[in-house]
């Protein structure tokens, strides 16, 4: 199980040594959550690790639980030299659209850093317009270091954020699918209607009157 895990860290790391080996000392991992929810913003993150500081069990944040998530996202933020969040809220997505909104978010998050990077690193295959050298990375957060912190700092963030809605509005469960599109979300909406946080444009076929 060592090996195997030894053996997927240094998968993900090969894209960065190649940077290092270029020249690049900043590389910055750069992930978003919260594209495909209801409700909420999408909320992204840029981090900057240490070349010679392997954190064991980074991974793409949808593939570990939420407690190990909790976990890893306090020794990122402990051993990062640098991340940045950035957050697009309702109001933002309804009015740019949920893909501008999240490269304005990812824009956010790098110009948050207090380290300049080099380079960056994106996960998917839309690059933002930014001054700094960088490139896309499809499926990044299982194949970079850097983007999987990302991805991590990203999701514990808007993970939160919807913990605390879920004390304003219990009636729609957000603590427990954090806005996604599950069943029992769908039926709150059709009951109780929209919140403030929803997204009016991912939600009109669920709400009443509007079948």
């Amino acid at each position: 199980m060592k090996e195997k895990e030894e053996e997927r860290l240094k998968h993900m790391l090969e894209i960065e040594d190649s940077l290092y080996a270029k020249g690049y000392k900043l590389i910055c991992g750069v992930d978003e959550a919260g594209r495909g929810p209801l409700c909420g913003p999408v909320v992204a993150a840029a981090v900057i690790l240490k070349p010679d500081d392997i954190i064991e069990g980074v991974n793409d944040s949808k593939k570990i639980s939420e407690k190990k998530r909790e976990a890893l996202y306090d020794v990122i933020m402990e051993k990062a030299l640098a991340v940045g969040v950035g957050i697009s809220d309702v109001s933002v997505i309804e009015e740019v659209n949920i893909l501008n909104a999240t490269k304005l978010a990812m824009k956010q998050a790098i110009e948050k850093l207090s380290i300049i990077p080099e380079y960056i690193l994106i996960d998917g295959n839309q690059m933002i317009d930014i001054s700094i050298p960088g490139e896309t990375v499809v499926s990044g957060d299982a194949k970079s270091e850097s983007i999987a912190a990302a991805s991590i700092i990203a999701k514990v963030t808007r993970d939160r954020m919807l913990i605390e809605w879920d004390k304003e509005y219990p009636e729609y469960g957000f603590a427990k699918h954090k806005g996604y599109g599950t069943k029992v979300h769908i039926e709150a909406i059709g009951k109780y209607g929209l919140t403030p946080i929803h997204r009016q444009s991912f939600c009109t076929k669920f709400v009443k009157g509007d079948k």
